[in-house]
């Protein structure tokens, strides 16, 4: 006798979510579940689930080539990094469309939004910042600047369910004809230090000397050490006898 009773077919969905991952679990195009890293199967006959896997690890950001106007209208170049992380998952799904994650079952395209709004944010306040700056003072307002998030930044960013962690500054770059002013200024600026340690150093010398001199006009020792010189030299240019009394000798005793 032969069974012919048709095998019930399976309508089991295998989900996978990685390490570092959150699974976002929909039902019905409505958020069932949020699942950690495992592997999960679903009984979908209706084909009711979909499952979208979103990276929890720090990311990173950078933002080239941005142009803005110093105070006194100097136009700059500028670059910067962002570093963010996924905070709150429902407010990272309310605020962004998820149509190309579902199709593609990936949250590439979410943060491709994600950085968009980010950079928005971010460069409308840079050039706020760097805007109220005259460009002669940028260079030495680097070490200020450099570090620019700001609590407003953290606020918007965390409405959309994002962590902002740091905003930095890469790089400030001036037009050709301002560095090369700015170059000047520094060389004139190290050669007026150069000069003016020159001149220091010569008045120094200048105040040893004297001082020397005012110690050593009234030294008896001091005039004979110069006689004895001054014999040397008339001696070297030729023979020469000179004579010393035993009545100088004694006036130089007696002193």
């Amino acid at each position: 006798m032969f069974n012919f009773s048709k095998k019930k077919p399976s309508f089991e969905k295998v989900f996978q979510v990685r390490p570092n991952q959150i699974g976002c679990l929909f039902k019905n195009n409505v958020l069932h579940e949020k699942l950690a890293p495992g592997t999960y199967r679903y009984e979908d006959e209706k084909g009711e689930y979909a499952l979208l896997p979103i990276d929890m690890p720090q990311r990173f950001l950078l933002i080239n080539n941005q142009e803005v106007l110093s105070k006194d209208n100097v136009a700059l170049r500028f670059s910067y990094f962002l570093s963010y992380r996924v905070g709150k998952i429902e407010n990272l799904l309310d605020n962004f469309s998820l149509e190309y994650a579902f199709s593609y079952a990936s949250a590439i395209g979410l943060f491709t939004q994600v950085e968009a709004r980010l950079t928005n944010i971010t460069h409308a306040h840079i050039r706020k910042i760097i805007s109220s700056i005259q460009s002669e003072e940028l260079n030495e307002k680097r070490e200020e600047i450099t570090d620019f998030k700001t609590e407003a930044m953290v606020q918007e960013a965390d409405a959309f369910g994002i962590v902002l962690e740091n905003a930095h500054i890469r790089d400030l770059t001036f037009p050709k004809n301002i560095q090369d002013l700015f170059n000047k200024q520094l060389e004139a600026k190290i050669r007026s230090k150069t000069d003016l340690e020159n001149a220091r150093t010569a008045v120094a010398t200048a105040r040893a000397l004297k001082n020397a001199s005012e110690i050593m006009k009234d030294d008896d020792n001091i005039r004979y050490m110069q006689f004895l010189e001054t014999l040397h030299k008339i001696a070297s240019k030729g023979n020469h006898t000179f004579v010393l009394s035993n009545q100088n000798e004694l006036w130089k005793k007696k002193v």
